[in-house]
């Protein structure tokens, strides 16, 4: 699956990330401890998407502006995650990489942080 493959490999990219399955999907974590993105191949809709961590406000902003793209997701849409469809015609994978840095950037502690170009 492209969508799987270049999500890795963004989440990948960043210092000290590492991968294993959580609730049955592949998720990343900071030093193999707190969750920054989870993968969701059809995990409560039929739609294909990642869930991960956004600054306060974020979430309420994306989904309103583009809820083709953006949504609240189960579980974890409580504490300000938000989810980002991958299903969508003309993916900008640029942005998705930004969205999963910003991710990272409120998960990991600020040393590693300080090591993002």
């Amino acid at each position: 699956m492209q969508e799987l493959e270049q999500l890795r490999e963004l989440c990948l990219a960043l210092p000290e990330t590492t991968e294993r399955l959580s609730h049955g999907e592949p998720t990343w974590f900071v030093r193999d401890k707190k969750t920054f993105v989870m993968f969701a191949d059809h995990h409560h809709d039929d739609r294909l998407a990642f869930w991960c961590a956004a600054a306060p406000g974020v979430q309420e902003e994306l989904v309103l502006e583009d809820p083709e793209r953006f949504f609240r997701p189960p579980y974890v849409g409580h504490r300000g995650w938000v989810g980002v469809y991958l299903d969508v015609p003309s993916l900008d994978w640029d942005e998705v990489g930004e969205i999963v840095i910003d991710a990272y950037r409120q998960i990991a502690p600020k040393t590693l942080v300080a090591r993002l170009p």
